[in-house]
């Protein structure tokens, strides 16, 4: 069961939340699931990022109470919210930082908060909820606390609206799937959403092995890029049965893309947000961590798994490591009916954990 969202509202406070896009879209795609779930209680946001342009697919709905401001410096005339979140560890323009420290010399408390990267890594844990004084710079000697998302209670908990579960079990399979044109056959539904893993070809080919079929659901953008490139390097003839068949999605809002991790048998997923909302769709996933040239995804992979469980079936943990190219050698078979119930038990545990939101308004209230 979800934890229960307390009755009593708590304080409104005005926050701003600064995000830098660096190459993909999970950075701005937390940063406004993470807006909007501050909006929802109560909360006064504004989002200044350099990447406001994905938002007009991503959430062409906007959300009130939420204030999307393009670009990261706000001039010198600014005044920081109670709250300033720096997400996924950008420097603050100076002027936020100067106005940060104006703000602490006038007697108004601005809670600084450093928002990282999703890890189920021990440092995770180790550094969730710790301050630190800044060292140089506009805003030298104002303190400001690190926030860890992650998987256990002693860090930040992870992103998760209060109605998921009722929106989930709302949800009309058939009726989204017709609406993107794409008939229920009976064939295994996958969702592609990618980077460009190495393994991409080889495990097309076994898809077409598959006794059910697949029909694949590619998603926009670096996916479907990666996935015509795989195509071509194709022997002529891997899928002469035609049992595999896909269909190229449209760019999807963030709605529409928890409905499509719904819609599949099976999801592919990438990056930072969208393992957490495969975890929440309850369906088994492969997830392809962002590749990093010292391989240190190797070690977050390894963490990942063993909390989802440290006695996770062999062929999922040897299906993850080969999809992130840790592994090399022909596609393994993959046992969705062993990884089932153990990707469940983990969702179990999760859902009954409080959510980040939750965490994060509790944390302001303890230190600001």
């Amino acid at each position: 069961m979800a934890m229960p969202i307390p009755e009593t509202r708590e304080p409104a406070l005005r926050w701003d939340i600064y995000c830098r896009v660096v190459d993909n879209f999970g950075d701005i795609g937390v940063c406004w699931r993470l807006a909007t779930q501050l909006a929802a209680r109560g909360q006064a946001v504004r989002l200044w990022t350099d990447g406001a342009s994905a938002l007009a697919w991503m959430a062409p709905q906007g959300c009130a109470g939420v204030t999307v401001l393009a670009g990261l410096d706000p001039g010198s005339g600014y005044e920081p919210g109670d709250v300033v979140v720096e997400a996924f560890g950008m420097a603050l323009p100076a002027a936020v930082e100067a106005a940060i420290a104006r703000a602490g010399a006038g007697g108004r408390r601005v809670a600084w908060i450093n928002l990282e990267y999703l890890s189920a890594e021990p440092y995770a844990a180790r550094s969730h909820g710790l301050a630190s004084p800044v060292l140089g710079g506009a805003a030298a000697g104002v303190r400001k606390w690190f926030f860890y998302p992650g998987f256990t209670a002693d860090t930040g908990g992870l992103l998760r609206e209060p109605d998921l579960e009722q929106r989930r079990a709302r949800f009309d399979r058939g009726a989204w799937l017709a609406g993107h044109g794409v008939a229920d056959t009976g064939a295994r539904v996958i969702s592609l959403f990618c980077y460009e893993p190495p393994a991409l070809a080889p495990w097309l080919a076994s898809l077409a092995g598959d006794p059910r079929g697949v029909t694949l659901l590619v998603t926009y953008g670096r996916s479907r890029a990666a996935f015509e490139a795989a195509l071509a390097r194709l022997p002529p003839g891997w899928n002469a049965r035609q049992s595999v068949r896909w269909h190229f999605l449209p760019a999807l809002t963030q709605v529409d893309f928890d409905h499509l991790l719904w819609s599949a048998d099976v999801n592919v997923v990438r990056g930072e947000d969208t393992p957490v909302r495969a975890l929440w769709a309850g369906r088994p996933f492969l997830w392809q961590l962002y590749p990093q040239d010292d391989e240190a995804h190797h070690a977050k992979l390894a963490a990942f798994l063993d909390v989802l469980d440290s006695d996770a079936p062999a062929s999922l943990r040897h299906y993850f490591r080969w999809w992130n190219g840790i592994e090399t050698g022909p596609a393994p078979a993959w046992d969705l009916e062993a990884w089932g119930p153990c990707l469940a038990a983990a969702r179990r545990r999760l859902v009954g954990q409080t959510d980040l939101v939750s965490r994060l308004l509790r944390f302001i209230a303890e230190n600001r």
